[in-house]
């Protein structure tokens, strides 16, 4: 079944700390905007799907927020102010570094009069210093408004929030959409409230989410710089899902990946042509991240973007 994003919207109560966040939301891109800054929204992570309203059981996906919170990194040192919009418990800027016990085996425990103190090991403190560093500066700067979700109801209402608060921006806002949003979804008038009874296979039927693109494009944030991701397993359909996808939506890009190859290879494409952005084996094998080399595209790409909406203007 299909509904239409008015009527998600209606059908799904918004989150108790929706209010809260559009306050921060309006003072983050008020500061900017008087600023002249550009302001980029990235969303990152996967969206649950609750079973029920007092949920103990959801439909979930794999996405851990790996692209999202490398991008926000390499926004933040071109110089954009970043707005991280997050799954709760996904990867986030700087700290992901950190993941599991990788912390506390860089730290050292001694005790000296019976008193406890904690130091980085050697090893690590040059690489704990520097992500320290760029981590403090984007706060003291207030470059950095890190905002979290976990359904996709959170999320759509989030993010219909944050378009609205960058609206005024117009063309000094830019959308990198690179969440994993489901497909599909219970409405909430229909879920069980409360946990479904393990006797017997549960009769579940879901609804298609509604393609928020559409409405974000042209009525939310018309005049933002828009980047949407594609994700296959089937190259045969990688590029031309993601023209169907510009063509339909008229927004500016899509991050077209395979799944097999996500982390090494992307194709940016544009309604004119594509190219490949890649890394090497060996780049690979020492760490070097593909986000460096999407947001320094991307960047490129913008400038220009910016050069064309002033030709507008003028």
């Amino acid at each position: 079944m299909t509904s239409t994003w008015e009527d998600f919207y209606a059908k799904n109560p918004p989150p108790s700390d929706l209010s809260k966040n559009e306050i921060l939301l309006k003072d983050f891109t008020q500061m900017h905007f008087k600023a002249g800054n550009k302001v980029v929204l990235v969303t990152s992570g996967g969206t649950t799907i609750p079973l029920e309203h007092n949920t103990v059981r959801f439909v979930d996906n794999f996405s851990a927020g790996t692209r999202g919170s490398a991008s926000t990194e390499y926004f933040l040192q071109k110089g954009y102010a970043v707005i991280f919009m997050h799954r709760v418990k996904s990867l986030q800027p700087f700290s992901r570094y950190f993941t599991g016990q990788m912390f506390l085996d860089m730290l050292e425990l001694s005790e000296e009069n019976g008193k406890s103190s904690i130091t980085v090991l050697p090893e690590y403190t040059p690489k704990i210093a520097v992500i320290l560093k760029d981590y403090k500066n984007a706060l003291k700067q207030k470059m950095l408004l890190q905002l979290s979700f976990t359904t996709l109801a959170e999320y759509l209402w989030l993010l219909r929030s944050a378009c609205q608060a960058l609206a005024p921006l117009e063309h000094l806002a830019i959308l990198y959409l690179a969440a994993a949003v489901s497909d599909f979804y219970i409405p909430s008038n229909e879920m069980s409230v409360h946990k479904i009874p393990s006797s017997g296979p549960p009769s579940i039927s879901l609804h298609l989410v509604p393609k928020i693109l559409e409405p974000l494009v042209s009525l939310w944030v018309p005049k933002a710089f828009v980047i949407s991701f594609k994700l296959e397993t089937d190259e045969g359909v990688l590029i031309s899902k993601a023209r169907d996808a510009l063509n339909k939506y008229k927004h500016n890009l899509v991050i077209a990946n395979m799944l097999q190859t996500r982390k090494q290879q992307v194709i940016i494409v544009s309604k004119q042509n594509s190219h490949v952005l890649s890394l090497t084996d060996e780049q690979l094998s020492k760490d070097k991240e593909i986000e460096k080399l999407i947001v320094n595209d991307l960047v490129e790409m913008y400038e220009d973007f910016i050069k064309s909406a002033e030709k507008v203007k003028g």
